[in-house]
C-alpha cells in the first residue's frame, strides 16, 4: 500500500479520486487548498511517495505549491503530478519546468486512468536506485 497525497478543491473530484485510490489499496491524505496542502505535507510522517496537485485552487495555486515543495528538503524528491483543467501548452510547460513529473488534463483522464499513471510512477520511483524513471507526457494539449 502506497501513501499518497492529493490537493484538490472540487468535492466531486475528491470523492472520485478517493474512491479510485482506496479501491486500488492506497492510503490517501487530502487537502482542499494550496495552503492546507503545504501545512498537511509538512506534518505528514512518513511523507507520501507521490503528490497529486490541482493547479487551480483557492489560497495558493498548484504551481505555487509545487514551487514550495521543490524548495523543501523533506519534500523535493517526491514525484508530483499536476491535475488540471488548464489545457494550454504554456501551462503544461510551466508545470513540468517547475518539477512536476506529469501534467494531466482532468477531462482527458478518468480517475482509473490517473491511478494507472500513479502506479507507473510508483513502480519507477521505488526501484533500487530510488530515481524515478518517468517519461513526461502531455496529451493532446490545445493551443490557448
Amino acid at each position: 500500500m502506497a501513501k499518497l497525497f492529493i490537493a484538490e478543491d472540487d468535492p466531486l473530484m475528491i470523492r472520485m479520486y478517493e474512491r479510485a485510490f482506496r479501491l486500488g489499496g492506497h492510503d490517501l491524505t487530502m487537502a482542499g487548498d494550496g495552503e492546507e496542502a503545504l501545512a498537511v505535507l509538512g506534518k505528514m510522517d512518513p511523507k507520501p511517495i507521490l503528490i497529486l496537485l490541482d493547479v487551480m485552487m483557492p489560497k495558493m495555486s498548484g504551481f505555487d505549491v509545487l514551487r514550495k515543495i521543490k524548495e523543501d528538503e523533506n519534500l523535493k524528491k517526491i514525484p508530483v503530478i499536476l491535475l488540471t483543467n488548464l489545457a494550454g501548452q504554456e501551462d503544461a510547460e510551466k508545470g513540468l519546468s517547475l518539477g512536476a513529473v506529469l501534467y494531466l488534463v482532468k477531462s482527458e483522464y478518468s480517475p482509473k486512468q490517473v491511478m494507472e499513471k500513479v502506479e507507473e510512477i510508483i513502480k519507477a520511483s521505488t526501484r533500487s536506485e530510488g530515481i524515478p524513471e518517468v517519461t513526461v507526457e502531455v496529451k493532446d494539449i490545445k493551443e490557448a
